[in-house]
């Protein structure tokens, strides 16, 4: 067969097999491109990028994300990370037979994982992290035996670690972080030798480490952190990881001792075990971690000194050994030989000895924090810091002068020097620190230079920083006056704190330049002539202290223009003339201190309207009254004291209605009449002087009452009658009671035996009255007791209870007449609240179970449908942020859920009622449990659930303070695919959206709207449907305007206090969580935040606060 032949009988064979091969590759591709817009098909984004780029007009192979083979021309990789897509992940991706990489990061996909991605057998790199995903780790990822890289971190998946993950050899990265994963880590999964990292942080683990975990050599990353692991580390946990660089264990439960064997992790580069239970001493063998860069051991029960070794790691950039009191001894000297230290944070231990000299020869060092040990010593000379920004050294024994060398530190930003024993004057080259912030330098022997520098010269040095925001040289001998310069100092300034320091002269005019004042103290000083008008040019600020000085004069009437003061203590001056009625117009107001100066008017009416003042101290002075003192309005007062004065009259009755007053002090006026009987309202009392007046009648026998009474006087009056006896006056001796004109009681009193007599005849009557009436009366009451009991048995056999309307794990039944035992035949005492569909009532089950029991009141339009709605929306729902339904009864005519019994009521109580308090950590944790149980309802079901009446009545607080997601009478549920749904339901007048009331359209959006409005509520204690907001100004509307001027201008008032030394870090929190209200509060639903994403920056501004705390 020549050449020819052959060749055409091979072209004949090869020409249908290859189009056979072309055929095939054609089919698969096209099934690839089906799977591919079936997927598109069922998600959404927001600039449509895929429905625009994913058309069956373009070949698969050059669409977004999507990556094809060069030999099969199959689709091998789907990269879709960070295009800001939502929706279930649909099954049809598990037909992508041929995928070898899939990124579905960082988007909003929800629900489960479907089970067909199990078939996906040559998968190598599958990336799941930053979505909503829920419901447990599903056993199939066992199939999928070829994948190296497994991230699903960030996302909200529960139950345990399946042990069928061990499935997974070739397995290199394991990142499941951030999620809800509970129960004990399998120790099985670990037998893999080539797994690189192994990422289980942020979840709910406990029990002990698994031991294989050690074993495996190929390890670089263990990251555990912010668990619940216990146990013990073994002390050849580095014999076999060679490969080590990470581990972070911090934020668990661990005890035992450092393990010796650390040292032998050569490569080991982060080492985080601060926040445990170990004990022991720091293994010296640590300082064999020569590649060591990031040590964190803090908050420990560790003990001993700090090991010389540590200063061989030369690589170290991050020192952290703090909060362990049982750490003494000196601070290592060799550490400072570390040229790549960035910061050392050796704070809150008991350390000793003087700060090395070296501290300062590093050029890297941009944060040192060595407060509140006992160091002692000078502060040794800044040689060479450049990059130094923060110094922290407060609350030690230095001493000497601070040097001027100082200003080395050109950097700076934070100094803090306070609570030591340094002397000297305070160095002018402080000046020369452009960048300074924070000066605090109080409670010191400093002084402001020589013997004649009468002015404080080091403040005209201080006006070339014109970043700083805060001055404190509080407690120091300074002496001298203040110059008038002090208005040139940066006009960032919020803080300028001066309390006894010695000061002389006058308060220069110019201290109105400082127009972003916070804080102004000069307390107990020797300052004389007037308050200058100019402060009241202040309009920022919060806290002024004059008091304990020799100021004379009027109060300005300027003053009253400070709308934001919260403290006003001029206290103990000279001051003379009227109390300016227009301070009743500082609704900010908190605390009035006057005392101790020649006032000589009447009190004004004005300050008994400022019902959120918490202490008034108007004591000795002139002061009269031209009517009788009403303090009917206060809210919250704790103290008040008009003692010392000229007031005359009688005590009105009102004074019984401050259930929150803890003293008062009325001594020494001129006040007559009766004590009230009203004073037995005064229920947390504990100090009341009224001695000295002219009070007549007896002491009310009901002041017995007053369960918390510690001290008592009304000596000097013309008291009469029997002494109270019982409860409180028990303690009281005889200087209680001296120099009235008829009270009897007791010897050791001092006062005449009381006559009796009458006593003894109303005895005997009492004694007929038991002897003969009260057995007729217990036999009407038994046959009353009986009747009731009767009715309700037959009442009962009626009212059948339904057995499928409520479908919970663990059903159990209940009958009228248990849950009318429950709550004492639905009495009212038993009575939590109402609300439009009927009553919640407390009772407690025949097993002593506590509950909530919601009984609808079936005469009200949409009751039954608001019951079928609650239980269809709350049978499947387990979280422990929403609460749970226990079970129903259900009749005819009768119709009631059984809940969890929230014992800390709602947030509504926490906010607006005057005995309730939460401070802005609470606030923050209670946010972000609504947060994530609304998350929960949005993205934890395949069927979305919408809330649709997210306020503040409707969050309830159990006994821990967590937050729980209540009362679903109005929530939708949407079908397979909705997005909205129509109703003609009506949620809460200024919470529900714009989209809500005007056309009823609801989606998750809308829940999100309310969010953001309860934030604001939350943080400014400012109702939606408070007077102020009327017609088109709503509470957004003026968060919007109001922001930008800060969060002083609009947060609570009290969570900004004056003399809480974080405010600054809590206002700038506070203005975070507003910027994500208004983001959550957008008019258009589609610029709101997504609830996934707000947990996550609420989580962030949370620890932003808590770090800034504790490094401030």
């Amino acid at each position: 067969m020549n050449y020819n032949t052959c060749f055409h009988l091979l072209l004949a064979l090869f020409i249908p097999c290859s189009g056979l091969c072309w055929g095939m590759t054609v089919r698969n591709l096209n099934s690839d491109q089906f799977a591919l817009l079936e997927f598109k098909d069922r998600i959404a984004g927001p600039q449509n990028v895929l429905a625009n780029n994913w058309t069956a007009s373009t070949s698969v192979c050059n669409w977004i994300g999507v990556s094809c083979g060069i030999l099969h021309k199959r689709v091998i990789a789907l990269n879709l990370t960070s295009m800001n897509l939502r929706g279930s992940i649909p099954p049809h991706l598990g037909n992508l037979s041929f995928l070898l990489s899939l990124d579905l990061s960082r988007n909003h996909f929800y629900g489960h994982l479907p089970k067909e991605l199990g078939q996906l057998h040559r998968l190598r790199i599958l990336r799941l992290s930053y979505n909503r995903l829920n419901g447990e780790i599903p056993s199939w990822l066992g199939n999928l035996q070829g994948v190296r890289r497994l991230r699903m971190k960030n996302n909200n998946f529960i139950g345990t670690i399946l042990e069928t993950l061990v499935n997974m050899s070739n397995l290199q990265i394991l990142n499941l972080g951030f999620n809800q994963l509970s129960g004990q880590i399998p120790s099985s999964i670990f037998n893999s030798t080539t797994l690189e990292v192994i990422g289980l942080f942020d979840n709910k683990l406990e029990g002990q480490i698994p031991t294989s975990i050690f074993n495996i050599s190929s390890l670089k990353t263990i990251n555990l952190f912010n668990n619940n692991l216990s146990g013990s580390l073994p002390n050849d946990m580095c014999q076999h990881l060679p490969k080590l660089e990470g581990l972070y264990l911090s934020w668990n439960e661990l005890s035992g001792n450092i393990p010796f064997g650390m040292g032998k992790c050569n490569n080991l580069k982060n080492l985080l075990l601060s926040y445990n239970q170990f004990m022991g001493i720091i293994p010296r063998s640590i300082g064999n971690l020569t590649r060591l860069q990031e040590l964190y051991l803090g908050f420990n029960n560790l003990e001993g000194q700090i090991p010389e070794e540590i200063g061989n790691l030369l690589g170290l950039e991050m020192l952290s050994i703090k909060a362990i009191k049982g750490l003494t001894g000196q601070i290592p000297t060799s550490i400072f030989n570390i040229s790549s230290l960035k910061t050392i944070d050796l704070s809150n231990n008991s350390l000793s000895g003087q700060i090395p000299s070296s501290i300062f020869n590093s050029t890297t060092l941009e944060e040192i924090g060595l407060f509140n040990n006992s160091l002692e010593g000078n502060l040794p000379p800044i040689t060479n810091a450049p990059k130094l920004e923060i110094l922290l050294l407060w609350g030690n024994k230095l001493s000497g002068n601070i040097p001027n060398s100082i200003s080395n530190a050109s950097m700076l930003k934070i100094l803090s020097l306070s609570h030591n024993l340094f002397s000297g004057p305070i160095p002018k080259m402080l000046g020369s620190l452009k960048h300074l912030e924070v000066l605090k330098i109080f409670d010191n022997n400093l002084i402001t230079g020589s013997a004649t520098d009468h002015e404080w010269s080091f403040l005209s040095s201080l006006t070339n920083c014109r970043n700083l925001k805060a001055i404190g040289v509080s407690g120091n001998p300074l002496s001298g006056v203040l110059p008038t310069y002090i208005g040139n100092l940066s006009k960032s300034l919020q803080f300028f704190l001066a309390y006894n320091c010695e000061l002389q002269g006058i308060i220069p005019m110019e201290i109105g330049n400082l127009t972003n004042l916070l804080v102004l103290e000069l307390g107990h000083n020797k300052l004389s002539g007037f308050i200058p008008a100019s402060i009241g040019g202040l309009r920022n600020l919060q806290g002024l202290d004059l008091s304990s000085n020799k100021l004379g004069g009027p109060i300005p009437e300027s003053l009253c223009g400070l709308e934001r003061l919260y403290e006003m203590h001029l206290g103990l001056n000279k001051l003379h003339g009227s109390i300016p009625s227009c301070l009743g117009n500082i609704s900010a107001l908190r605390y009035l201190w006057l005392d101790s100066n020649k006032l000589s008017s009447t009190i004004p009416s004005t300050l008994w309207s400022l019902k959120d003042i918490l202490e008034i101290d108007l004591s000795s002075n002139r002061l009269h009254n031209s009517h009788a003192i009403d303090v009917g309005n206060f809210r919250s007062l704790l103290r008040l004291n008009l003692s010392r004065n000229l007031l005359m009259g009688d005590i009105l009755s009102t004074f019984g209605g401050l259930q929150t007053l803890v003293s008062l002090d009325l001594s020494n006026n001129i006040l007559h009449g009766h004590i009230p009987e009203s004073f037995d309202g005064l229920i947390s009392l504990e100090f009341l002087d009224l001695c000295n007046n002219n009070f007549s009648g007896v002491i009310p026998k009901s002041l017995e009452q007053l369960l918390y009474l510690k001290y008592f006087n009304v000596s000097f009056n013309r008291l009469e009658g029997e002494i109270p006896s019982k409860g409180c006056f028990s303690n009281f001796s005889s200087t209680s009671f001296m120099k009235n004109c008829a009270l009897c009681g007791p010897p050791r009193l001092l006062v005449p035996p009381c006559k009796n007599d009458i006593h003894k005849n109303s005895q005997m009557i009492i004694l007929h009255a038991f002897r003969y009436g009260l057995p007729t009366i217990g036999i009407v009451l038994v046959l009353i007791v009986l009747t009731i009991m009767y009715r309700r048995c037959q009442r009962s056999t009626t009212l059948p209870v339904k057995d499928d309307l409520l479908s919970l794990k663990t059903p159990r039944r209940i009958s009228h007449a248990e849950l009318s035992r429950a709550t004492n035949g639905f009495e009212e005492s038993n009575m939590l609240g109402s609300g439009s569909f009927g009553y919640v009532y407390k009772g407690r089950l025949s097993d002593g179970m506590e509950v909530a029991i919601k009984v609808f009141n079936l005469q009200t339009e949409g009751a039954f449908r608001s019951f079928d709605i609650e239980c269809d929306a709350m049978r499947n729902i387990v979280h422990r942020n929403i609460v749970k339904v226990i079970t129903c009864c259900s009749s005819v005519d009768f119709k009631a859920l059984v809940l969890d019994y929230m014992s800390n009521g709602n947030l509504e109580k926490w906010l607006h009622s005057e005995n309730c308090f939460l401070d802005i950590i609470q606030r923050v944790d209670i946010m972000i449990d609504v947060a994530v149980a609304i998350e929960h309802l949005h993205n934890g079901h395949p069927t979305p659930i919408i809330h649709c009446d997210i306020k503040p009545s409707n969050i309830l607080l159990d006994e821990d303070m967590v937050a729980h997601v209540g009362d679903f009478g109005v929530a939708k549920l949407l079908g397979e695919g909705e997005v909205m749904k129509q109703t003609m339901t009506l949620a809460t007048i200024g919470y529900m959206a714009p989209e809500f009331g005007t056309i009823g359209i609801v989606s998750i959006k809308s829940d999100v709207y309310s969010y953001g409005i309860v934030l604001i509520e939350t943080f400014t204690k400012k109702k939606p449907t408070d007077n102020v907001f009327v017609e088109e100004e709503t509470i957004r509307h003026w968060m919007e305007s109001s922001l930008p001027k800060g969060a002083i201008e609009i947060a609570d008032v009290d969570l900004l206090r004056r003399e809480d030394e974080y405010i600054v870090v809590k206002a700038n929190c506070i203005t975070s969580i507003m910027e994500l209200a208004l983001n959550c509060s957008a008019e258009l639903p589609e610029e709101r935040k997504d609830m996934k994403d707000v947990v996550v920056e609420l989580k962030k501004m949370k620890q932003r606060l808590l770090n800034n705390i504790q490094h401030f």
